[in-house]
């Protein structure tokens, strides 16, 4: 039960916090249980300590994404999904090495069902709930259930405070306290490789933490994009499909998400990435010396 606490936990951070990475010459990363996993447009890599403070390494070839893939709104879907499928297989390989023995019987069963409870807690939580808390409050107040456009506002707003309040809760945990400082770690190593810094932990600890392009800024942008998304749903429909129709439009929330998150990392335009960064005071940690150093090794496997 432990085992399957804790990897619910990590597994809900890795679809919630699953980072973006850009299809040309980005690299992207993510942080894992006491690892960092890396990406570059030709191959992904997971470093993690060990108990005992050995370092192992996973790394494979990506192949490159098709021309659809590479297409505006389109990409967003894509990357979305392949990070995605790469943090789930980096959260395993970092399970497998970082866990304690006791924790690893029946690996493959325990993750698989950790990872189905956080998609369910996931889903639950930031699109059933608010749907279903503005359903009862359109049921106390009529103005909420005949107006679509208030309807939709309230169900964005109960969402986003959702998300803020998992961002709060989840840095209470121990656990999450860790895999926030090795994504602190991921954020200066990348910061230091695309400033063209010397990438020793020495130089690299010095960078910020913070990261324009960060997964977390990512899911705030989706939780505002959806709002607007949503709001094409028609309001006749009945609970039921409003719910599946919002599941089936998250690939069009990503896709537009992601190139907000594109466009306001240039540097002219990072303002519009402020409210992002300042949430990374709760999701990153100033991380330390050993963690950089897995966070460069890492980098160093994918460039």
């Amino acid at each position: 039960m432990r085992r399957l606490l804790r990897l619910t936990k990590s597994s809900i951070a890795c679809i919630v916090s699953a980072f973006i990475a850009g299809p040309d010459k980005k690299i992207g990363g993510q942080a894992v249980i006491e690892g960092v996993m890396m990406r570059s447009p030709s191959a992904w890599a997971v470093v993690v300590r060990d108990p005992e403070g050995h370092l192992h390494t996973h790394r494979e070839v990506l192949n490159k994404n098709p021309f659809f893939g590479r297409l505006p709104f389109l990409r967003g879907t894509v990357l979305l999904w392949q990070s995605l499928k790469l943090g789930m297989k980096a959260l395993r390989f970092s399970a497998e090495v970082a866990l304690p023995e006791e924790e690893q019987g029946g690996s493959s069963l325990w993750f698989g069902l950790s990872a189905m409870v956080a998609v369910i807690l996931a889903l639950g939580l930031f699109l059933f709930l608010p749907l279903y808390i503005t359903r009862l409050i359109g049921q106390h107040w009529q103005m909420v259930s005949t107006n679509a456009t208030l309807f939709n506002a309230i169900d964005g707003l109960i969402r986003v405070v959702f998300f803020l309040l998992y961002v709060f809760v989840t840095g209470l945990w121990s656990e999450m306290r860790r895999i926030y400082q090795y994504h602190g770690a991921e954020h200066k190593v990348i910061n230091a490789f695309e400033e063209g810094a010397s990438l020793e932990v020495t130089g690299v600890k010095l960078f910020s933490r913070f990261h324009p392009r960060c997964g977390t800024s990512f899911l705030l942008v989706v939780m505002v994009a959806s709002i607007l998304v949503f709001s094409f749903i028609p309001h006749s429909w009945v609970f039921y499909k409003k719910f599946l129709a919002r599941v089936g439009l998250i690939p069009l929330v990503a896709g537009i998400s992601y190139e907000f998150i594109r466009f306001s990392s240039k540097r002219p335009f990072r303002f519009l990435a402020l409210p992002g960064i300042l949430l990374q005071e709760l999701t990153t940690k100033e991380p330390e010396d050993a963690q950089i150093e897995v966070a460069l090794a890492s980098l160093k496997e994918v460039l």
